[in-house]
């Protein structure tokens, strides 16, 4: 494994950072090794059994992870704010054999552990004495993540130990990682961007990765000011959140925040669409164009704008190294630049199988093998812009294909629209509705926002309804579950 490798290499230095408690490399590689001997038991390797953990962010996460590898299982991350039914779906859709839990959440699975005769060991168990590990191939299944299940349950996707290094180089190469840099998780890490992007990268690169146990704006803020950390990557909604904290502060404190900022690296927002008001207002509190970039459980990260290189609002940029990318029609075949198509993608960064669905594996590829994505985009001078999921965000009304996407920038534009979730409705005129849940401010009026969009878009994309709501519905990552917006509507 290129992770063990690499922290071979860099036995010495700083691995993980939490509160003021620091692991080197060699600790990280020394714990587990002894927690691969836990799992094992009395076996000498795991052979693919699914090894499913509960476990905070921090040194703990990263030891049990390597652990279930080093071992040779499968690691099937748990959310730590999912109810027992759900955590259920996945533990029985996985066949899980054995679940590793922080000591905290010993009591929420124990129950279930027990009645299922699952073994269930917690983070601080040990065992007398290291075992023999057994040889992992790249071609071994190293991970199950479950995609968010917006149409349908959700399926659990597999992606190899040559898939994850592929997309863990790919991004190195690209983003220009190295051993010097320090980055900041924030991010839930039953998800890629969270354990590749973040935990993933920093660890092959040799570099520090940092925790804090809660998202706390100030705290974040904090910690940018030690001017340790250079690379920092977030969802829209945690930048959204950083920019408000930002908001409320002093001029001294702004100006400070401003200068810490300016001296990061690199800047990442990714897995919900960025509103280019938001790239623009963190441009302003700290001289940086966020780096937008596009990916998805099945593929890891497939797109982003460059490193080195114009960073164009609005778009996901340019194919990563060893990514092959096409936009087709609905026949599958290429289209002109300029024209709506769906996005192919095809290199060993493509994951592996849906977790015990054959079939719906085979429907998500072509005959020759690149992987539908179901995500639309337009390719113009090169670079690629996201005009929605071809299931949720392109609404086909009056044989018009409208992108939801767009008509979300525009709202939120305005200074009464905090922010917005435009859908498509089922409607017997116009085949959909296209209408708009918006979280408004104080003195919101639907009717003068109606006439404001129209006067900036089109008639045929103009919402035609309106409901104004405290909180929209959201997933773990921050983004808007947009088949629940339908529901207020229907």
């Amino acid at each position: 494994m290129k992770l063990i490798a690499s922290a071979r290499v860099h036995a010495q230095k700083t691995a993980i950072i939490e509160g003021l408690t620091k692991w080197s490399y060699k600790e990280l590689l020394e714990g587990s090794e002894k927690f691969s001997s836990c799992l094992l038991k009395s076996s000498n390797n795991l052979r693919g059994e699914r090894i499913a953990f509960m476990v905070d962010p921090g040194f703990d996460y990263v030891k049990v992870e390597w652990a279930i590898w080093r071992a040779g299982g499968v690691a099937v991350p748990l959310c730590l704010t999912h109810p027992l039914p759900s955590l259920q779906y996945v533990l029985e859709d996985t066949a899980a054999s054995i679940i590793v839990v922080s000591p905290q959440y010993q009591s929420i699975l124990k129950e279930y552990a027990s009645d299922n005769n699952i073994r269930l060991i917690t983070t601080v168990e040990t065992t007398a004495e290291n075992q023999a590990l057994p040889v992992i191939d790249r071609s071994d299944p190293a991970l199950i993540l479950y995609t968010s299940g917006t149409t349908n349950k959700p399926k659990g996707v597999v992606l190899t130990h040559a898939n994850l290094e592929a997309q863990m180089e790919n991004l190195i190469e690209a983003w220009k990682w190295s051993a010097d840099d320090h980055t900041l998780c924030v991010l839930p890490l039953h998800h890629v961007h969270g354990i590749v992007n973040v935990i993933g990268c920093s660890m092959l690169a040799g570099a520090t990765c940092e925790f804090i146990p809660n998202f706390s704006a100030e705290k974040i803020f904090a910690l940018f000011l030690e001017n340790r950390i250079n690379v920092f990557m977030a969802v829209p909604t945690i930048y959204y959140k950083l920019i408000t904290y930002w908001e409320t502060l002093g001029e001294a404190e702004q100006k400070s925040l401003y200068a810490s900022l300016k001296k990061f690296r690199l800047l990442v927002c990714g897995s919900a669409a960025l509103p280019v008001s938001t790239m623009e207002k963190w441009e302003r509190i700290s001289g940086h164009t966020l780096l937008e970039r596009y990916g998805m459980t099945e593929i890891g990260m497939a797109i982003s704008n460059p490193y080195d290189g114009e960073r164009r609002a609005g778009f996901v940029g340019i194919p990563l190294p060893n990514v092959e990318v096409r936009l087709v029609d609905e026949q599958f075949q290429d289209i002109p630049a300029g024209e709506q198509g769906e996005i192919l993608v095809k290199g060993e960064n493509v994951f592996k199988e849906y977790w015990g669905k054959p079939e719906e594996t085979k429907k998500e590829f072509t005959s020759d093998g690149w992987f539908k994505t179901g995500d639309v985009a337009i390719k113009e001078n090169n670079y690629y812009r996201i005009v929605g999921r071809s299931s949720v965000d392109i609404i086909k009304s009056g044989g018009y294909k409208i992108s939801a996407l767009e008509i979300e920038e525009v709202l939120r534009n305005h200074e009464w629209i905090k922010d917005c979730a435009v859908a498509g409705i089922p409607d017997d005129e116009w085949g959909e509705l296209v209408v708009a849940a918006v979280e408004a401010t104080e003195g919101f009026d639907a009717s003068i926002i109606n006439q404001w969009i129209r006067e900036r878009m089109p008639a045929y994309r103009t919402p035609k309804r309106y409901l104004v709501v405290e909180s929209l519905p959201r997933n773990a990552m921050g983004k808007v579950v947009k088949n629940d917006v339908k529901k207020l509507f229907t």
